[in-house]
C-alpha cells in the first residue's frame, strides 16, 4: 500500500495578486508528469504552440525514465541487465547520479530499485505489516551498489538482478529539458513544474517567480524567489508504504531500510533541476553536517529549506 501526501511544493504564479496587466496573458498548463502534478506557466502569444511542443518533449522523456512502462528504455535495462545504445539523456542523467552519489557518500544511489520493489510488495500484501525480515533486506540489498553499474556510449550494464531507480532525479532532469526546449524557441520568462521547478528569467509580471513550500500540512510562511535557477522539494513521507504513514520511501542504500525521518521538508536550489532533485533526496538520508559537505561539492547549491521534524 503506497500512500501519497499532497505535493510538497505550489507554484505560486497563478496565486500572486495586484501584478501588472499584460499585452499577452499569462498561461498556465496543468496536468501530470511522471506520476506528479505539473505545470507550465508561460507568457507568449504562441503559448498553445509552446505547450503542445513541452508536453511532446514530456511524453518522449518518459519513454526514457518512467518505470510504470514496460516499453521506456529504463524499463528495458532492468528487464534484461543490459541496454545497447542508450539514449543520451539516459546516459547524461546517470552521469550525473554518479557525480550525486559520490559526493553524497553513497546515500543517492539509484541502484536501490531491488529494495523498492521488496519493500512495495511487502507493505501491499501486508499494509499493517512489520518491514520485511532481514534476511529478506539482505537478499535484496546485495543486488545492489553503484559500483557495479558499467556505463558506456555503446551500452549499459547491470549484474544479474540488478535494477535502477531514477525516481529521484528524473523529474527534475525532465524539468531541465522541457526549460531548454522553449529557451531554444525564445523565451526568456517561464516557469516549467514536472514536481520540481525550473525557472528561465522570472515572472512576466514583475520580480521573480514565487513558490510555497508545504511542511506537512503546514504552508511554510515565506515564498522561495526564483530565477533562472531550479527548486526540488523531498521529505520522507511524501509517499509512504505503510498504512501507518510511517516507512517513508526513500531508502538508506546503507542498510536497505527507510531512512530515519529527521527532516519535514528538505528544499534544495540549484542551477539545474536535475541536481536540485537528486540533492534533496538524498539530504533526506543526511544530518546536517552531512548536508552542509555535500553542497560544497555543487556551485551554486544551496538549502531554501530545511525544516526539522517536531520533537516531544
Amino acid at each position: 500500500m503506497i500512500r501519497r501526501r499532497r505535493l510538497l511544493a505550489i507554484a505560486a504564479a497563478a496565486l500572486v495578486p495586484a501584478l501588472p496587466a499584460l499585452a499577452t496573458p499569462v498561461r498556465q498548463w496543468r496536468g501530470v508528469a511522471l506520476g506528479a502534478e505539473a505545470s507550465i506557466t508561460l507568457n507568449h502569444p504562441e503559448a498553445a504552440r509552446l505547450i503542445d511542443l513541452s508536453l511532446a518533449e514530456i511524453e518522449r522523456l518518459e519513454a526514457v525514465f518512467s518505470l510504470y512502462r514496460a516499453d521506456s528504455a529504463l524499463m528495458r535495462l532492468n528487464a534484461t541487465g543490459r541496454l545497447d545504445t542508450p539514449p543520451f539523456e539516459l546516459l547524461d542523467c546517470l552521469a550525473l547520479a554518479g557525480r550525486v552519489h559520490a559526493a553524497t557518500g553513497g546515500v543517492f544511489d539509484p541502484t536501490v530499485q531491488p529494495l523498492w520493489a521488496l519493500h512495495a510488495a511487502h507493505h501491499a500484501a501486508n499494509p499493517e505489516a512489520e518491514p520485511p525480515r532481514a534476511e529478506t533486506v539482505a537478499a535484496a540489498r546485495a543486488l545492489t551498489g553503484w559500483d557495479r553499474v558499467r556505463i558506456d556510449p555503446g551500452a549499459i550494464r547491470l549484474d544479474p538482478g540488478m535494477a535502477l531507480t531514477l525516481n529521484g532525479i528524473a523529474q527534475g532532469y525532465i524539468a531541465d529539458r522541457v526549460a531548454a526546449l522553449l529557451r531554444g524557441q525564445g523565451l526568456d520568462r517561464v516557469l516549467v513544474n514536472t514536481g520540481e521547478h525550473v525557472a528561465l528569467g522570472g515572472d512576466p509580471r514583475g520580480g521573480p517567480w514565487q513558490v510555497r513550500l508545504r511542511a506537512g500540512e503546514v504552508l511554510l510562511p515565506e515564498a522561495v524567489a526564483i530565477e533562472d535557477r531550479a527548486l526540488a522539494s523531498s521529505a520522507m513521507t511524501g509517499t509512504t508504504f505503510d498504512a501507518a504513514g510511517t516507512a517513508g520511501h526513500i531508502l538508506d542504500p546503507r542498510n536497505g531500510l527507510p531512512g530515519p525521518i529527521l527532516w519535514q521538508l528538505v528544499s534544495v536550489t540549484a542551477p539545474q533541476g536535475a541536481l536540485a532533485d537528486a540533492l534533496s533526496t538524498a539530504f533526506c538520508l543526511m544530518d546536517r553536517a552531512e548536508i552542509d559537505r555535500a553542497l560544497t561539492a555543487f556551485p551554486r547549491t544551496g538549502l531554501a529549506a530545511l525544516v526539522p521534524v517536531p520533537r516531544g
